[in-house]
């Protein structure tokens, strides 16, 4: 890797990614193209904005004509596609976007890559890499007593979120199989850690329990995810841009299960240890049970003994010193999460999913 282009790197996991590949590469440079939409934030890069390894280009992957400029302009040779929508949430909301970017704009960025790779054989095919960031929510939805999802495991997307990234999938399989497209995909779990936007469960469990509001459990808070560090995550992808095989999919997950109720509990309490003076104490008094997500799916489990036997990896983070800590950086950077709250898309999304769903009794 010498020039790499981070698509959606102004957002959650892209800039955690750009942050880790900035400390363990010294000899890249390295593109941030970002739209910067709702969920685009430049602050989260503020520290690395003056490295000279680092450029940022305000541009849209659903733009050929842009992709195909900075692929050129910064002869890229490894491409690490994060740029999507991704709340389940807002998919429901309002699908269309979701089809927009997750599909057209990975179709878009694709061909500009067959273009200047292929076509114009501007680089050594050996040389360059398509790298896609997908979700486990492409497999839909376990039973109890279900295995975990391993990378062989069929797609059954239930929400059009999760239609869309099994969509994108399978168009960069297609690229890798029809025209050659050097190519590597992986499928993550439910991220969490810093910078991430406070839409999300665990930011917005902290942030409301901070300012004694009530505390948003879907349905019985019964639903297992698996939870993964995003330092963990990007190390994982860094692994697999370095060492994965060409046309390989891994799976990257947290090997953990607890309930999303288990979750909130677990938040409230550190809070009650970090903040003791707080008047909302103990802040699991806080938490209301609210109207279910439409089909929101039960259980996710990734089996990730394919990335752990052939390149090494499983997450350093545990799940508990993992939330404390993002528990502890949430209290320590109330400026970047001020600016947030502040947007007035941020607080109309609030007010259109949760203010609708009526308290479950």
């Amino acid at each position: 890797m010498k020039n790499i282009l981070v698509t959606g790197g102004a957002g959650f996991i892209g800039s955690n990614f750009i942050h880790h590949l900035l400390r363990v590469e010294t000899d890249i440079r390295l593109v941030n193209a970002d739209a910067l939409t709702y969920a685009g934030n430049l602050d989260s890069l503020a520290d690395v904005a003056d490295d000279p390894r680092y450029h940022f280009v305000q541009s849209n992957i659903c733009d050929g004509e842009q992709m195909g400029a900075i692929l050129r302009d910064f002869q890229i040779d490894t491409i690490v596609h994060f740029a999507a929508e991704t709340h389940v949430d807002r998919s429901i909301l309002g699908p269309r976007q979701f089809i927009e970017t997750n599909l057209v704009g990975t179709f878009t960025l694709l061909e500009a890559a067959r273009n200047y790779w292929l076509n114009e054989k501007a680089l050594p095919l050996q040389s360059v890499r398509f790298h896609h960031v997908s979700t486990d929510e492409v497999f839909g939805s376990l039973a109890l007593d279900e295995p975990a999802w391993t990378e062989d495991t069929p797609y059954a997307p239930n929400s059009p979120y999760a239609a869309s990234k099994a969509g994108s999938d399978h168009l960069v399989r297609s690229y890798g199989h029809t025209f050659g497209l050097p190519y590597t995909i992986t499928n993550c779990s439910n991220n969490y850690g810093a910078y991430q936007f406070p839409e999300k469960l665990i930011p917005l469990i902290i942030l409301n329990a901070l300012e004694g509001k009530p505390l948003p459990v879907y349905g019985d808070g019964q639903q297992i995810r698996d939870w993964l560090h995003v330092e963990d995550h990007c190390e994982a992808i860094h692994l697999v841009l370095t060492k994965g095989k060409n046309g390989e999919t891994y799976n990257i997950g947290g090997e953990n299960q607890p309930a999303n109720l288990t979750i909130v509990e677990t938040i409230c309490a550190i809070l009650d240890d970090l903040r003791r003076d707080s008047p909302h104490k103990p802040h699991r008094n806080l938490i209301q049970f609210v109207a279910d997500r439409p089909g929101h799916d039960r259980r996710y489990d990734m089996d990730t003994r394919k990335i752990n036997a052939q390149l090494g990896w499983s997450p350093r983070h545990t799940l508990e010193q993992g939330l404390r800590d993002t528990v502890q950086w949430y209290l320590s950077n109330p400026e970047w999460v001020d600016a947030i709250r502040q947007r007035q898309e941020y607080k109309g999304w609030l007010d259109a999913n949760y203010k609708s769903r009526e308290e479950k009794q």
